[in-house]
């Protein structure tokens, strides 16, 4: 598989986008409506982001040596206990996130990664293109899971396809 950093900037600039419209159209809802178990695999629309924060949190700390989680990923769930916390978090992230991909060549996407993963409870090895590939499709999934649960719920949903995305994201 081969990716290059262009790919990686304009996944990073996607997540900020979809991540920003997620909150402005959750700022007003009620907190009992984030929280409620609406049977997806991570409960609630809350429990979902909560659970993306903690992947992007986990898989960045391997990619840029920066921290990780201070939650195992059992409790990734649990990460953020409110809306705002989220927000606050997520635009650190989103940052973070965008300052890696800014800062990469193609040599950084060379090679293995190797890590030892709490999940597996293992050491793990894949190349490097496939986890960053892996990160990006993983915070697709699972805002699809929210924007599902949104849907559901008959809140206003974001728009998602990635052929909309304003230039001007930043």
């Amino acid at each position: 598989m081969k990716i290059g950093p262009e790919y990686c900037v304009m996944m990073a600039r996607y997540n900020t986008w979809q991540n920003r419209q997620v909150f402005d159209l959750l700022r007003d809802v009620d907190p009992a409506e984030l929280t409620r178990d609406r049977g997806a695999f991570f409960g609630s629309i809350l429990g979902t982001l909560s659970h993306l924060l903690w992947g992007d949190h986990i898989w960045m700390s391997r990619f840029d040596g920066g921290t990780a989680p201070e939650v195992p990923g059992d409790k990734s769930t649990t990460l953020v206990p409110t809306l705002g916390a989220w927000e606050a978090e997520r635009v650190c992230m989103d940052g973070r996130i965008r300052l890696w991909a800014d800062a990469l060549d193609n040599s950084d996407l060379q090679g293995d990664l190797v890590w030892y993963s709490g999940v597996a409870d293992r050491d793990m090895s894949k190349p490097m293109a496939f986890c960053v590939v892996h990160m990006f499709n993983h915070q697709t999934h699972h805002r699809g899971q929210v924007h599902a649960m949104m849907t559901a719920a008959g809140l206003a949903a974001p728009v998602s396809d990635l052929i909309f995305m304003p230039e001007e994201v930043a």
